[in-house]
């Protein structure tokens, strides 16, 4: 036997000892598809169980309850008008109800599920290794304790307390790295330090380079969104536009699939105003954790981007104590916004507000109306900041009516056309060639992909028509454990 078929023995035999099913790219675009059996054991499995059920609870369709649950529609919050300041209709997916309390454990399954599947990752004697700068690697490390395999964490140092202590309790072997969001290049430079190390004994998953990541979103989180919008339209209504910050990238994938459905369509790429590596070619330093920067992730597909928007990350401190403080949770239902909304708004973390600033910018400069529909998701929710709000109060002092009127005038109201840049072709161009600086220069990637990326019609379309592909391998998969009999 060849090393990879005996990696993926090893990896059959440890699924059938430890009863993993693994779920198909249809089954968590439409939960409906899974086997009665399977949902009637989720009954007695809590959402973030270290259990190889919640599998099947990747997707944005679980019901929202911590312990038990079904499935149902998408999890999702309209923002209204009296919160935004704009006509248009904003929708924000909520990640709070994936397992681990983010959608990042959707962006882990494809890199480490590929590789198990194939034989190129062996769970009974490899550690997989996720660089992150947050939320991916707490979704890589709950994958890989379903699995029963080690995990190792790489991230920066100044992330918050409540990720690390997660980590920490998860089990994962945690390296810290200097710096904070935007010290992306620090994290690649332990994870190289580490593989040479540890050699064969390492997997690396790397969510900046991992086409598998938004091969995800675009099989899943696309056709989530195009789900909400049918089901929210009226006769008038136009799927308008899709804010995300630029992140890993792997989220803007769900806007590959998008394009397809809706040609129309605008398509914004975030980042923090501290550090606009899209926007200038700059750098610096940020705080809106969970959405990296300081270079161009290779997933991204730049060619499909209309804009790139920047957003101070002042907007979204000042609007996570806004929305969580009981005096602002207070003072925005004084100000007509609904007691339903506002209660939900701790399903925002510091990027989902990031992401609805941005949606909000991108109706402003479109000057989009009431048959306009916006989409972007709440990555996360405020259950990994407690820790922040606390430093803000440190720093700041107790919240206040007078400073909950100035952030809801000045930070929400007020959001304007600053860092907004409606991209040409040069444009996408010139940020897609930043490329080369971190993957041809420091990281091994060939010129000729570089420029297929960018060249080739057929690049894109192709990394995303495996989706049915893979669906056979794991279906192959699962029967050769010989579980999926039971269940079917």
């Amino acid at each position: 036997m060849t090393t990879q078929e005996k990696a993926l023995k090893n990896s059959i035999d440890l699924c059938r000892e430890r009863n993993i099913l693994i779920p198909t790219y249809k089954q968590m675009r439409n939960p409906d598809l899974l086997p009665e059996r399977i949902k009637e054991e989720l009954k007695s499995i809590g959402l973030s169980d270290i259990n190889p059920r919640n599998l099947f609870r990747i997707t944005w369709k679980n019901e929202p309850v911590e312990s038990g649950g079904g499935f149902g529609h998408v999890n999702y919050l309209e923002i209204p008008k009296e919160l935004t300041g704009v006509k248009a209709r904003i929708f924000v997916l909520l990640g709070k109800f994936f397992p681990t309390g983010t959608h990042k454990v959707g962006a882990t399954f494809g890199p480490l599920v590929q590789r198990l599947i194939t034989g190129k990752f062996d769970p009974t004697c490899q550690k997989a290794l996720w660089p992150s700068t947050g939320n991916y690697c707490r979704g890589g490390s709950f994958n890989s304790a379903l699995l029963g395999c080690p995990s190792v964490s790489v991230l920066p140092e100044e992330m918050s307390k409540e990720r690390f202590e997660w980590l920490e309790k998860i089990g994962s072997e945690i390296h810290r790295t200097p710096g904070s969001e935007s010290n992306v290049k620090e994290i690649y430079d332990k994870t190289n330090a580490l593989k040479k190390e540890h050699g064969d004994n390492l997997v690396v998953l790397n969510q900046f380079e991992e086409m598998a990541n938004p091969l995800w979103h675009y099989a899943i989180t696309g056709p989530a969104m195009a789900d909400v919008f049918e089901r929210s339209k009226t006769e008038e209504s136009r799927f308008s536009g899709l804010f995300l910050t630029q992140g890993s990238a792997g989220t803007l994938g769900a806007g590959d699939y998008l394009r397809e459905q809706f040609p129309l369509i605008k398509i914004a790429a975030g980042e923090a105003l501290q550090c606009p590596t899209l926007l200038y070619n700059g750098y610096g330093s940020h705080r809106i954790e969970g959405i990296g920067d300081k270079h161009v992730p290779w997933i991204l597909n730049m060619k499909n981007m209309d804009m790139v928007i920047g957003i101070d990350d002042e907007i979204s401190l000042r609007l996570m104590r806004l929305f969580n403080e009981s005096i602002g949770v207070a003072f925005l239902k004084d100000q007509g916004v609904s007691s339903e909304i506002v209660d939900q708004l701790h399903l925002l973390g510091i990027s989902g507000i990031a992401n609805l600033a941005g949606a909000i910018k991108m109706a402003k400069y479109y000057e989009f109306n009431e048959n306009d529909m916006i989409f972007t998701v709440g990555t996360d929710s405020m259950e990994m900041y407690g820790s922040r709000l606390i430093e803000e109060r440190a720093k700041h002092g107790e919240y206040s009516v007078q400073r909950a009127a100035v952030d809801f005038e000045a930070r929400l109201m007020g959001l304007d056309s600053e860092g907004v840049m409606e991209l040409s072709y040069y444009d996408k161009k010139r940020m897609h060639n930043l490329k080369y600086f971190t993957w041809i220069e420091q990281q091994g990637k060939t010129v000729e992909e570089l420029d297929a990326q960018w060249y080739d019609d057929n690049y894109w379309k192709d990394a995303y028509s495996q989706v049915d592909a893979w669906d056979e391998k794991i279906t192959e998969f699962n029967e050769k454990t010989g579980l999926l009999a039971q269940y079917v």
